[in-house]
């Protein structure tokens, strides 16, 4: 099943160092570098992405959705949440959305529709490491490592995860 990216925008933008200096300085300027970075991140990983912002204090909101260098970005509409957005598009795609938020109210609602979610934190390591890889080829540190040393305890059903931590855990490792 194909990885849908699921994105909450502004929440993104603030849980990022850099992201949120572009932000304080130029609302605009914050989203487009986020733009700019998923459309560098799907040109590795060529997952559909769609990033939803609130679009209640938009200029021009008669252009909600639009395509951006292969990124999909919506706004909400006038007294519409992007919260009420991401869900929607969640509970359509069910299993194959991966919704990234660190808002803990989100995150909760998407899992409800079966949809994997990832902190926003922890989408943004993933998606710099997949842009240094991409820049430099693999890193050297990677190649200092011998090889797996397997150990001799047994594993049986005890210690394995639950089916749907195991599918969302091997939809996040996809990243």
């Amino acid at each position: 099943m194909s990885i849908h990216l699921i994105i909450d925008g502004y929440n993104l933008i603030r849980r990022s160092p850099s992201l949120r200096i572009l932000d304080n300085q130029d609302l605009e300027a914050g989203r487009e570098e986020l733009i700019r970075r998923l459309s560098l991140y799907r040109q590795a990983k060529p997952f559909p992405i769609t990033v939803i912002f609130d679009g209640s204090n938009r200029a021009n909101p008669s252009d909600p959705k639009k395509v951006e260098r292969g990124v999909r970005v919506i706004f909400s509409r006038m007294g519409q949440k992007a919260d009420d957005v991401i869900i929607q598009i969640a509970r359509e795609t069910r299993e194959g959305a991966m919704v990234v938020t660190s808002d803990r109210r989100l995150q909760i609602e998407a899992e409800r529709y079966h949809a994997t979610v990832i902190a926003s934190e922890d989408f943004e390591q993933k998606m710099e490491m997949v842009f240094r890889v991409s820049q430099k080829g693999i890193d050297s540190d990677d190649s200092d490592q011998g090889p797996e040393i397997k150990g001799t305890q047994k594993k049986g059903p005890s210690r394995r995860l639950p089916r749907k931590l195991r599918k969302a855990r091997k939809r996040v490792e996809k990243l």
